[in-house]
């Protein structure tokens, strides 16, 4: 009686496949988005109308190593933040 072996490349191909659907559905996703925002960090310039993570609206007014001051409200209201604190930019709208 012979026993049939099977091919150890067989046995993990499942858990490789699932590996794989992580890969690209999860991991690599999410680091573009980070790469990006990133990337938006960076080329934060004067006059671009941003948004930070805690929710506050403000244009830039300056820009220093790893600071970003904003002009929030009708006012001369000027504000430090950490260019990390950076979530989005927002499109100007046309008044």
């Amino acid at each position: 009686m012979q026993g049939t072996e099977a091919n150890p490349i067989m046995a993990f191909f499942p858990l490789i496949l699932m590996f794989g659907v992580f890969y690209f559905l999860l991991i690599r996703p999410q680091q573009k988005k980070e790469k990006d925002k990133q990337a938006m960090i960076q080329n934060i310039k004067k006059g671009d109308k941003v948004v930070t993570s805690g929710g506050i609206l403000g244009t830039v007014v300056g820009v220093k190593d790893n600071i970003v001051v904003l002009k929030v409200g009708d006012g001369d209201t000027k504000i430090e933040f950490l260019k990390s604190a950076i979530s989005d930019k927002t499109e100007s709208q046309k008044e």
